[in-house]
C-alpha cells in the first residue's frame, strides 16, 4: 500500500538517508532498505502512470468541437478526469482545453451535433443527469482556476436541474429525463454531490445545503439501496426498488453524495452510511471478482455499451475520495489493487487502458480500448497518486508504440524508433536509459545518458533519444517487446515498443491485431464489435510497410457503407481506388474488395516500399461513412 501521509521534501532526503545508515551498521537489513526504497519511489511511479495515460486521453480529445468524438456526458467525465488529474499531479497543461469547451460548447445546439439531444445552452437538455455531469466538471474547472465564471455556470446548471426536484411523485427526487418518465439512481447521486459541492464552494450558502440534506435524506427512503447495501438502477411507478442492475457508478455516486454533504456538515450518520455502502461494494455480494472491480457487463460473454465502458471510473473518483476522507488502509489498498491490476494486465504497448481490468479478452468478445475506457481505469491510476504531490517523477514512452516488421527476404530490416522522457520537479535529472531487445535482435544505442531539467510540476519537460533497432531476415512471425528502462536517482520508469514480425497482413478492425497497422485513426471510431468507421471529415489511415524487394501488393477489404477508399505511396498524394458513389446507408453494399497496390510501392526512407490506405466518407453530410470490417494484404509473388 503506497504512502498518503503528507511528507516533505527534507522527510523523504532524510528516510533515505536512514535506511542508508541502518543498512550500514547492520548489513542483514539490507532487504529492508530495499522495500524502503520501493516505498520512496512508488508515489512518483504511480504519478508517471498516470501522466502517460492522461496524456494517451487527450490525444482523442477534438479541438474543433472542443469534445470527445461522438459522445456528450461521457465527454464530461472524460474532461472532469483532465481536472482530477490536473488537481492530483500539478499538471497544468489541459486547462486551455478545459476552457476551449467551456467557450465552445456553452451554447445551444440541434440535435446530433453534440448530443442525441438538443442542447438548450449552458450546457443542459432533456437528459437531466448529463446536464449534471457537466456541472460537477465546471466545479472542477473552477477548483483548478478560481475563474468564477465555472462556479457561475455549474449554478445555472444546478438551477436548471432543481426545476425537475418534484415532491409529487414518490415523495421528492430529480426526474432523470425532462418527460419524467423515470426516477432513478444516477440523477439523484449526482444531484446530492452537486448541490453539496456547491454549499462547499459559495461563502455563506445555506440554499444549496438545504437541498443537499433534502436529497440525502430521500434517496436513503427511497428503497434503492438495499437490503445488502447495494443500489440499484432506479424505483418504480410505484415507489419500490426495480431490482434493476447494480452498476458500479451508481454505487460510487452514493459514496461521493455522502463524503461531500459529510464534509459540509460533518454528521457522523452519513459517514457511516458511506462505509456501509463502501464495504457493500467490495463484499461478497458486491462488485469484485478475483480481487477487480467488475462491471456486469465485463462478463467474458459479453460487451460493455459506451456508456458502461466509464462506469467504473466514476466509481473509482469517488473510491478515492472515500480513501482521502477516512484514511482506512483497506479502502486504500483496494485502490491500490485496482492501479496496479490496471497497469500489469490491462494495458497495451500504446499506453491504451481497456474495459476489463481484468485483461481478459477472447475472440468474439475482445477487450475494449477506446477513449472511454482510458478516462475511466485513468480515475484508478489518479487515485493510487498520493494526495500530497511527489516532489519529481519520471516518465517515458516509446513512438511508434507497436511498430510492423515485414521482413525481407534476405538481410536484416532496421526500424527506427524514439523514445520521448518526461520529468517533473526541481532539479537536474541525469537518467540513465537502457534498452533491452530479443535475442538476435541489435539496438542502437543500448545505453545513454539523457539530461531533464524539470521547473515544478505545472508542465513537466521532456526530452527525446532517436534508437534504432535492427530486426533479423528469420525473426519469427508474432510479438516481440523492446524495453527501455530509465533510472535518475531513487527514480525508476520502463516502456516498451511491441513490435510485430509479419509475413502476412490478416486482421478485424476495432480488434487489439488492428493496432500495429493503424497508422493514423484520425476521428475514426469502433464500436467493439470488430469494424471501424469515419463519418463526415473524419478518416483512418492504414500503413503497409512492404519489404523493399516487393514488386506487386495487393490489399482485400470487407467494406460497406458510403466509402471513399484512397491510396498513396507518402502519406501526401492521394488516388482513389474505391469510391461508393450511392447513398447506402443500411449496409447493403457490403461485400469483399481487392485492391492493387503495386502502383504505389516506391521506395520510402527507412528502406521500406510503405502503402497508406485511407478510408473516408464519400457523403461527409450524412453521416454514414466508409466502415472496414476485416483487412488483409499480402506481396503477390
Amino acid at each position: 500500500m503506497k504512502f498518503r501521509a503528507l511528507r516533505s521534501r527534507v522527510q523523504t532526503v532524510l528516510a533515505v538517508a536512514s535506511l542508508t545508515v541502518l543498512t550500514v551498521a547492520f548489513p542483514s537489513m539490507a532487504a529492508e532498505q530495499e522495500r524502503g526504497l520501493d516505498r520512496l519511489t512508488e508515489g512518483p511511479v504511480a504519478m508517471a502512470r498516470a501522466r502517460v495515460a492522461a496524456d494517451v486521453l487527450m490525444s482523442s480529445y477534438d479541438p474543433e468541437k472542443a469534445w470527445f468524438p461522438s459522445s456528450w456526458w461521457n465527454s464530461a467525465v472524460a474532461l472532469q478526469t483532465i481536472g482530477d488529474y490536473m488537481q492530483r499531479t500539478g499538471d497544468r497543461r489541459y486547462l486551455g482545453q478545459l476552457d476551449n469547451t467551456f467557450e465552445k460548447d456553452k451554447g445551444v445546439f440541434p440535435a446530433g451535433v453534440l448530443s442525441g439531444d438538443p442542447l438548450l445552452g449552458n450546457f443542459t437538455s432533456r437528459a437531466i443527469d448529463d446536464s449534471e455531469w457537466w456541472g460537477l466538471t465546471w466545479i472542477q474547472a473552477y477548483d483548478l482556476t478560481r475563474d468564477p465564471k465555472y462556479l457561475d455556470m455549474a449554478v445555472t446548471i444546478a438551477n436548471y436541474v432543481n426545476g425537475y426536484w418534484d415532491t409529487g411523485t414518490c415523495g421528492g427526487g430529480v426526474w432523470w429525463d425532462g418527460e419524467r418518465t423515470y426516477k432513478n439512481a444516477v440523477t439523484n447521486g449526482l444531484w446530492i454531490r452537486l448541490t453539496a459541492e456547491l454549499h462547499n464552494r459559495i461563502p455563506g450558502d445555506t440554499l444549496w445545503l438545504g437541498r443537499s440534506r433534502t436529497a440525502w435524506a430521500w434517496f436513503q427512503g427511497s428503497g434503492m439501496i438495499n437490503a445488502d447495501g447495494l443500489v440499484n438502477d432506479g424505483i418504480t411507478q410505484a415507489c419500490t426498488n426495480n431490482g434493476q442492475t447494480v452498476w458500479s457508478y451508481n454505487q460510487g455516486l452514493a459514496i461521493g453524495a455522502g463524503l461531500e454533504l459529510w464534509r459540509a456538515t460533518r454528521d457522523p450518520s452519513i459517514l457511516t452510511t458511506v462505509r456501509r455502502l463502501a464495504d457493500a461494494a467490495i463484499g461478497p455480494k458486491g462488485l469484485v471478482t478475483d480481487g477487480v472491480l467488475t462491471e456486469s457487463c465485463d462478463a467474458s460473454d459479453q460487451r460493455c455499451d459506451d456508456n458502461a465502458k466509464q462506469f467504473k471510473g466514476i466509481f473509482m473518483r469517488y473510491w478515492t475520495d472515500l480513501v482521502d476522507t477516512t484514511h482506512d488502509g483497506g479502502y486504500a489498498a483496494f485502490l491500490d489493487r485496482q492501479a496496479e491490476g490496471i497497469w500489469a494486465n490491462d494495458r497495451d504497448a500504446a499506453g491504451r487502458l481497456g474495459t476489463r481490468w481484468s485483461g481478459i479478452t477472447n475472440d468474439d468478445h475482445p477487450n475494449v480500448f477506446d477513449w472511454r475506457t482510458q478516462a475511466s481505469a485513468l480515475s484508478a491510476l489518479i487515485g493510487d497518486v498520493p494526495a500530497f504531490t511527489p516532489i519529481e517523477s519520471l516518465a517515458a514512452t516509446l513512438s511508434p508504440a507497436q511498430p510492423v516488421v515485414i521482413p525481407a527476404a534476405s538481410g536484416a530490416t532496421a526500424i527506427p524508433l524514439e523514445l520521448r522522457a518526461s520529468a517533473t520537479g526541481y532539479l537536474p535529472l541525469l537518467t540513465l536509459v537502457s534498452v533491452d531487445a530479443p535475442a538476435g535482435w541489435s539496438a542502437t544505442p543500448r545505453a545513454k545518458l539523457l539530461t531533464l531539467k524539470p521547473r515544478g510540476n505545472a508542465n513537466p519537460v521532456s526530452g527525446t533519444l532517436p534508437l534504432q533497432v535492427t530486426v533479423p531476415s528469420q525473426a519469427t512471425d508474432g510479438h516481440h517487446t523492446v524495453t527501455a528502462k530509465l533510472v535518475a536517482g531513487l527514480l525508476r520508469f520502463s516502456t516498451e515498443a511491441d513490435v510485430l514480425v509479419a509475413h502476412t497482413i490478416d486482421f478485424d478492425t476495432g480488434t487489439v491485431n488492428e493496432n500495429p497497422w493503424l497508422f493514423d485513426p484520425d476521428r475514426s471510431q469502433s464500436n467493439g464489435v470488430q469494424n471501424r468507421f469515419a463519418d463526415g471529415n473524419a478518416h483512418f489511415t492504414y500503413r503497409f510497410p512492404f519489404p523493399a524487394d516487393t514488386t506487386a501488393a495487393q490489399v482485400t477489404l470487407t467494406i460497406d457503407a458510403e466509402y471513399l477508399v484512397q491510396a498513396s505511396s507518402d502519406n501526401e498524394t492521394w488516388t482513389t481506388v474505391l469510391h461508393e458513389t450511392r447513398p447506402i446507408t443500411d449496409g447493403s453494399n457490403k461485400g469483399v474488395q481487392t485492391i492493387d497496390l503495386t502502383p504505389f510501392l516506391r521506395a520510402g526512407a527507412d528502406g521500406t516500399k510503405p502503402v497508406y490506405l485511407k478510408v473516408s466518407d464519400s457523403f461527409p453530410n450524412d453521416g454514414w461513412g466508409g466502415r472496414v470490417y476485416h483487412v488483409t494484404a499480402n506481396i503477390v509473388e
